[in-house]
């Protein structure tokens, strides 16, 4: 005869047992995608830096970069101001411009035939999107703006944040990695954090109130969340390698525009798929990453 309480450790057992299964196979798919991502980005890295080499377009950067920074005087305070938010800035509101008229205006149909959620925001409501321009660029000139003046006197500490001498192509690459995974981690543990029930009603939920996302509420967001989620996640990378301004700067415009293409909207040729994120605005339980490799493991 079975002892009391034998079926429900069997249970238990077997349940444990699916789920180490499952973790393992997690991280058996996870170790073999990083392992190609690896060698791939070896392979570009190479053919890269030859074609860079042999083009003489690290000359011509260069060559460029000194013309500015004498152009500048050397005005570290100028030319981070720049840098790190004037280039980034025409970055986010150039591709949201583009974006934007598409929104409003439902033309051109190159761009609004390939909507991901059909019927919404065809066309956007205007007194939704004029609110989310406001906080927009309330989140930009109040929030990050001062982050940044903190983040200059932190790139002070660095010797090659301001230097004359470029970074190498390669270099810029594996810093560009870093970047990412270091904004992976922090902004989906942030983020989820803030889906918490007790943070979600007061802080994340002002995000959500687009279920259906456009470009530019990429950054609309309550405060707090536009310092933890949005701004630290990105700053911190280049902070912790004391990059050069030129790497931040193009770091900056990277980050803005793929966030605003994972907002969108609209699945365009050529560019990444913003169906993950997407996905997240309308079910807000689930893809809570930018890579989605936190959310598979």
């Amino acid at each position: 005869p079975k002892m009391p309480g034998q079926d429900t450790a069997a249970r238990a057992y077997s349940c444990c047992f699916s789920q180490g299964k499952k973790l393992s196979h997690a991280l058996r798919i996870s170790a073999y995608v990083f392992s190609t991502g690896l060698l791939m980005f070896t392979a570009l890295v190479n053919s890269v830096s030859w074609f860079m080499e042999n083009m003489t377009l690290g000359n011509f950067w260069q060559t460029a970069w000194l013309e500015f920074y004498d152009h500048m005087e050397g005005d570290e305070w100028t030319i981070f101001l720049i840098g790190a938010a004037l280039v980034p800035a025409l970055a986010f509101w150039g591709f949201n411009g583009i974006l934007l008229v598409a929104d409003i205006t439902g033309k051109p149909t190159f761009i609004t035939r390939y909507r991901i959620q059909l019927g919404k925001n065809d066309p956007v409501d205007k007194k939704k999107l004029c609110k989310a321009i406001y906080t927009v660029l309330g989140n930009q000139l109040f929030i990050s703006f001062p982050m940044l003046v903190s983040m200059f006197y932190i790139m002070k500490w660095w010797d090659n944040t301001f230097s004359k001498e470029l970074p190498t192509f390669q270099w810029f690459l594996v810093e560009l990695s870093i970047f990412t995974v270091v904004e992976e981690i922090l902004f989906y543990y942030t983020h989820r954090l803030g889906h918490h029930p007790v943070l979600y009603k007061h802080i994340h939920k002002k995000h959500h109130e687009w279920t259906a996302p456009i470009g530019v509420v990429s950054i609309y967001a309550h405060p707090i969340e536009h310092i933890v989620s949005n701004t630290l996640p990105v700053m911190t990378g280049p902070m912790i390698m004391g990059s050069h301004i030129v790497s931040i700067s193009a770091w900056f415009s990277i980050a803005l525009v793929t966030t605003s293409i994972s907002h969108c909207g609209y699945h365009l040729p050529l560019l990444p798929s913003p169906e993950f994120h997407d996905f997240h605005h309308l079910k807000f339980n689930q893809c809570y990453g930018v890579l989605g490799v936190l959310d598979f493991l």
